[in-house]
């Protein structure tokens, strides 16, 4: 696949996955959806290995990083799920968004390995008070949705630290067993959430079947290794502006799809969201920026 239809391919799938989450539990539980899901996306993730021979490791090694990511998935997981019953589902790729700098925070706090510029500081401070801007706005809505806001940034948490604590690991097998690793070990745990729920639904619409076959195999199966792809064959801030992206596609398809309404204070939040991740990605750029820009004017007309 060629790198343009995979770079849209990812913005597709992290813009639909939002609403999907929200449909998939939708008439059956949070909770057999998300367990649902996995399955599927463990069974994809078998072929997958199976048809591109790839080694799926069982040393030590590997089953701690299966644990570690397993865990985070888990977490991250059942509290997203959990949210997106709470709030609007454009609301989860806006908060999501802060994903790179959350991961970059505890990357310098658990790695020492990342530098905090001022730049950089900005960015978060920006990003912040966005989260704050959509945080407020949610008071006005319920008790819920307040708990709904939460939730994501807990479940953006746990995702950031269990890439850091992978990273930390530094594991020496592909992506795709660390992913399907992550999914034996978070598996069963969904399915006690089941059980201890007792949320077993007697029919599956045909919406909310359609949505966990998708979550299940382009969100987990197919976006996961689309995603490495790009990282390989693209520098790092390319691939970061699918985050400035998929917030805005997230928000207009719940919109038109959903019926969601998006508040002024929402739109305002979710740009400064945006602008503290452009700042914090893209602001070593600025003072060059500037240099060329100073150059510009002092040409003789």
């Amino acid at each position: 696949m060629s790198v343009p239809i995979s770079y849209l391919s990812v913005i597709l799938i992290w813009s639909t996955t939002p609403l999907a989450i929200q449909w998939s539990g939708d008439d059956v539980g949070f909770q057999f959806g998300v367990a649902a899901r996995m399955l599927i996306g463990l069974i994809a993730l078998c072929i997958l290995l199976r048809v591109m021979n790839i080694a799926f490791p069982w040393h030590k090694a590997a089953r701690h990083v299966y644990l570690i990511s397993g865990l985070t998935l888990y977490v991250a997981m059942s509290f997203v799920y959990w949210a997106a019953q709470q709030i609007p589902s454009g609301w989860i790729s806006v908060i999501f968004g802060l994903s790179p700098i959350i991961t970059s925070l505890l990357a310098s706090i658990i790695l020492k390995d990342t530098l905090l510029s001022g730049m950089r500081l900005l960015g978060m401070v920006l990003g912040f008070i966005g989260l704050s801007v959509v945080f407020f706005e949610s008071l006005t809505i319920s008790t819920a949705a307040v708990l709904g806001i939460g939730a994501i940034i807990i479940s953006a948490i746990s995702q950031s630290l269990g890439s850091v604590l992978i990273k930390q690991q530094n594991p020496d097998f592909h992506p795709l067993a660390i992913t399907a690793g992550s999914i034996v070990i978070s598996l069963p745990l969904f399915v006690i959430n089941i059980i201890v729920a007792g949320s077993w639904p007697e029919t599956v619409p045909l919406k909310s079947m359609l949505s966990i076959i998708y979550l299940g195999i382009m969100g987990s199966a197919i976006g996961f290794p689309l995603y490495f792809y790009l990282l390989k064959n693209l520098s790092p801030e390319r691939v970061a502006i699918v985050t400035l992206v998929t917030p805005i596609t997230a928000l207009l398809l719940g919109a038109s799809l959903n019926d969601e309404i998006i508040s002024n204070k929402v739109w305002l939040g979710t740009g400064l969201i945006l602008a503290g991740l452009a700042v914090y990605e893209y602001g070593k750029y600025l003072p060059l920026v500037k240099k060329w820009t100073i150059r510009w004017l002092q040409k003789p007309l």
